[in-house]
């Protein structure tokens, strides 16, 4: 116990990273929990619930009353009732306020629980992303329904055989996801540039510590560098040699702002840091691809102080 009076958790040498374990005695796929358990999960690994983390799995965040006030690398969100935040792995999640100043859910998956089809549309895949999600008065009612089903679902294992159980909870799911992405209705763009940068996107997010080069992605995913760069720029509006820049350059911030490391270290750090791991879908689960080339060893780190606002 630390002089908080909350269980210390993780290493001592950087960011908590927390791997996808289910509650025991919990079936697999998804976890839907209440804010007091959510906080009782983590200590239930030995993790102190408000100390900087890095999660291997998905997070959706919802508050139902009071506020709950958190930060995603380097955001402060105030969830509200109605709102919605989705956490993905490898962002680094941080509670500044009580678990218990508000009540709402939390969805727990890991990666490649959903289906291909899904993970396209609701851009599952694009670790980068963080927002704070406000649905629309006319999306509300459905996704409170969607939620109560989740949490009904979740409560009543027995109800389904285990396998029909796993499907319905990954449908209900999926829907609430697919709601979220477009709470305005508008339907999800067409772009032929769509599925290579989709795949650049998370061949990058594999394998930005080990190489920096858009030609290797390039012959790894089978595309000129010319489509690469343009399926980019058409998606988020800069080249792929800058998608890639940018994304070594977030993990350098996340090791700064995290770790004791000074900044020469952290940029230096962030292109041998192993990155999140990742997961093909369980419903079309694409074919292995080999290594870029070979990881170099991570480097030391230690975690940040508990934060002074829950002290």
């Amino acid at each position: 116990m630390n002089r908080n009076g909350r269980p210390e958790g993780g290493t001592a040498d950087g960011i908590v990273a927390v791997p996808y374990r289910p509650t025991p005695g919990s079936p697999p796929g998804v976890e839907v929990l209440g804010f007091p358990r959510l906080a009782a999960r983590a200590r239930g690994h030995g993790l102190d619930p408000y100390r900087p983390r890095r999660p291997a799995f998905h997070e959706l965040l919802t508050v139902t009353t009071g506020t709950l006030r958190c930060s995603v690398d380097f955001s402060t969100f105030d969830l509200t009732p109605g709102t919605w935040l989705w956490v993905r792995p490898g962002q680094v999640l941080q509670f500044l306020t009580h678990l218990t100043a508000a009540g709402g859910t939390a969805i727990l998956f890991p990666p490649g629980f959903l289906s291909t089809a899904t993970v396209g549309i609701t851009g599952a895949e694009d670790h980068t992303r963080c927002r704070l999600l406000r649905p629309t008065a006319r999306q509300t009612p459905a996704l409170g329904h969607i939620r109560r089903a989740l949490e009904e679902g979740y409560g009543d294992v027995a109800a389904l055989p285990l396998k029909a159980h796993i499907e319905a909870m990954r449908s209900l799911l999926s829907a609430l996801l697919l709601h979220l992405a477009h709470p305005d209705g508008t339907p999800p763009s067409d772009n032929p540039g769509d599925e290579p940068f989709r795949r650049f996107r998370q061949a990058v997010e594999e394998g930005f510590c080990r190489t920096h080069r858009v030609e290797e992605y390039a012959a790894r995913l089978g595309y000129s560098v010319r489509t690469l760069t343009r399926a980019t720029r058409a998606a988020v509006g800069c080249g792929a040699k800058r998608f890639i820049d940018d994304r070594v350059l977030l993990e350098a911030k996340r090791l700064l702002a995290h770790t004791a490391l000074p900044p020469p270290s952290s940029v230096n750090a962030s292109a041998s840091t192993t990155p999140p791991p990742s997961a093909p879908s369980s419903a079309d689960a694409p074919a292995p691809h080999p290594p870029l080339s070979a990881p170099g060893p991570p480097a030391p780190r230690r975690p940040p102080s508990t934060p002074p606002a829950l002290r």
